[in-house]
This record gives C-alpha cells, sequence and structure tokens, in this order.
C-alpha cells in the first residue's frame, strides 16, 4: 500500500489507540479463546489507564499505520526495562503488531515491521525479539517469512488462560552485535 503513513503516537491519541488496540486484538483473538477471557483482558490492557502509562513510559513507543484519515494498524515497541522479557539493552522488543482484518494481506504489517526494525537500527540494537501466540500459524509464518527466528517461548496470560508464546528473534546487521 502506497498511501499508508506511519505517525507516532502522542497521549492526545489514547482514545484512539484504545479503540485501534481493542478491535484489531478482538479480530485476532475473539473466534479463539472464550469470551469472558477476551472481556477481562482487554479490559485490563486496552483501559485508557493502562494505555496512558505504557505511552509516558520513555522506553516505549507506539506508532499509528494510516491510510487517509483511518488508523489501519498499529506498533509497540520496548527497549531496556520496558522490554516484558530479555530486558537486553542491545535488544529492542516489538510487543505488538495488529492491523484491521479489512487491511490483512495489503503489507501493512510488513510496513510496521519495516518501521520497528529501522528503530531498532537507528538505536544501534544488534537484535529485534518478539512473542507469538504458539497457535497464531498466520503471525508465525509472516515472522518467519521476514527473517525471524524461534528462540524461546514464554506463557502468555489472556484473562484467566495461560498460553504458549514463541519468541522469536532478528539479528540485525550494523547493531551492537
Amino acid at each position: 500500500m502506497k498511501d499508508v503513513q506511519i505517525k507516532r503516537v502522542t497521549i492526545d491519541e489514547v482514545s484512539q489507540l484504545q479503540q485501534i488496540g481493542s478491535e484489531t486484538f478482538s479480530e485476532t483473538f475473539s473466534a479463539v479463546n472464550d469470551e469472558a477471557d477476551m472481556k477481562k483482558y482487554l479490559g485490563e490492557r486496552f483501559s485508557v489507564e493502562q494505555l496512558s502509562g505504557e505511552l509516558s513510559k520513555p522506553q516505549s513507543e507506539f506508532y499509528f499505520a494510516t491510510q487517509g484519515d483511518d488508523i489501519v494498524g498499529y506498533l509497540k515497541v520496548n527497549f531496556g526495562e520496558s522490554q516484558t522479557e530479555l530486558q537486553d539493552d542491545n535488544a529492542m522488543e516489538i510487543e505488538r503488531i495488529y492491523v484491521k482484518k479489512d487491511f490483512h494481506g495489503r503489507n501493512v504489517g510488513k510496513i510496521l515491521l519495516e518501521k520497528g526494525i529501522q528503530i531498532a537500527l537507528e538505536r544501534g540494537k544488534g537484535y529485534v525479539w518478539l512473542g507469538v501466540w504458539g497457535e497464531n500459524a498466520r503471525a508465525l509464518r509472516f515472522y518467519s517469512k521476514n527473517g525471524f527466528a524461534e528462540f524461546d517461548q514464554h506463557i502468555f496470560v489472556l484473562g484467566d488462560k495461560r498460553q504458549t508464546d514463541i519468541l522469536m528473534k532478528l539479528e540485525l546487521k550494523g547493531g551492537n552485535v
């Protein structure tokens, strides 16, 4: 998509972030998870208070993918102590890449991934890592196709259910390896 723009999210856009975050997470996972677990997770992780706190962390950044006036996806990256697992100063975590269902297959996810990699390279990071639900075959294929390799796993709690995420890593040329 040639007309997709990427822009950093500001605290004034928290309600738009809440909307795109809840919408895309629901689209991606509602059909394969318990409704009560989804409701609990969305209420905890996508509240205005939670997202405002995340936006105010200097080592976390959010970016919108827009087409015209529409927000069609978003990216969240973490550095240093804001990373959810490794907290390696030589790494950057891509915590979230989500795209509206109507925009799947239009390279929006690829554009957001490239933005994340660009950010890591600009900051001299040696690698980028992320977690993907082990049952999300589409996302696992996407990241594998884009050079990420599995290196570990961790537990992700959605509502009251424990799920296994596959941790994947992309080594960067030009970073601090």
